[in-house]
């Protein structure tokens, strides 16, 4: 699996998984928990990375192959594809901070 199959792999578990924080977040009636619900959407991120890894045999340590050999920084699987997912997590605690905001 490439980086980009993983991004929308993990894009499309994310959103479901922020559609299951959205349906939490109206049975909470406490504004500090229900921020708190952002924290577990984070934990979710992180952990979905590591299933999605193990699903396709991706080492995370591992160093992510570099086309350019000249370039001294090795970055490691998890590296790269944490820089290439954070935008879509950005996004979506975004629209779920929105959310949580928004409720009276």
């Amino acid at each position: 699996m490439d980086i980009d199959e993983f991004k929308i792999e993990l894009e499309t578990r994310l959103l479901i998984e922020k559609n299951y924080v959205i349906q939490e977040i109206a049975s909470i009636c406490d504004d500090q928990e229900r921020l708190g619900l952002l924290g577990k959407f984070n934990e979710k991120y992180k952990d979905l990375v590591k299933r999605l890894a193990h699903e396709n045999g991706i080492d995370l340590n591992a160093p992510y192959p570099i086309e350019n050999s000249s370039n001294s920084e090795n970055l490691s699987y998890e590296q790269v594809i944490l820089g290439k997912t954070m935008s879509i997590y950005d996004q979506l605690v975004e629209e779920l901070y929105e959310e949580i905001t928004s409720i009276e």
